[in-house]
């Protein structure tokens, strides 16, 4: 019996790398051409794909979303502190909802609980 039978295999990262490099994308990348430092080639490989991710300005997701989050929460501080109540409540949702998807995100040890319109100065400092 022949393996024609077989679907063939998906490899979604390699077709995307392909057709970056196809488009000219991996050319502009930091470092392009010049050898990788021997450090590199020692140790744990997830580590070092982290060092070279993040000499290569990337970010995780859920570290935006830390940013964003934490913007937010100034913002609505920010408009507390001025007597504004205006839709305050509706701004804490749209956060608590951002929490939600970070927490699904991040590593185990930088879950954060939801905010409420009484801990704001607390929610500011946790999300700093």
């Amino acid at each position: 019996m022949s393996d024609n039978s077989m679907p063939p295999n998906n490899d979604l990262i390699g077709d995307m790398l392909k057709k970056s490099e196809d488009e000219g994308g991996m050319k502009n990348l930091k470092g392009f051409g010049k050898p990788l430092p021997k450090e590199y080639f020692s140790g744990d490989t997830f580590q070092h794909f982290q060092r070279i991710a993040k000499d290569a300005g990337y970010k995780p997701h859920w570290l935006k979303l830390q940013h964003e989050i934490s913007g937010m929460i100034d913002e609505i501080s920010t408009i507390s502190s001025d007597g504004e109540k205006g839709d305050l409540q509706r701004r804490v949702d749209k956060v608590n909802e951002k929490i939600a998807e970070h927490n699904r995100h991040c590593p185990p040890p930088m879950l954060k609980g939801r905010i409420s319109l009484d801990s704001l100065e607390k929610a500011r400092e946790v999300w700093r």
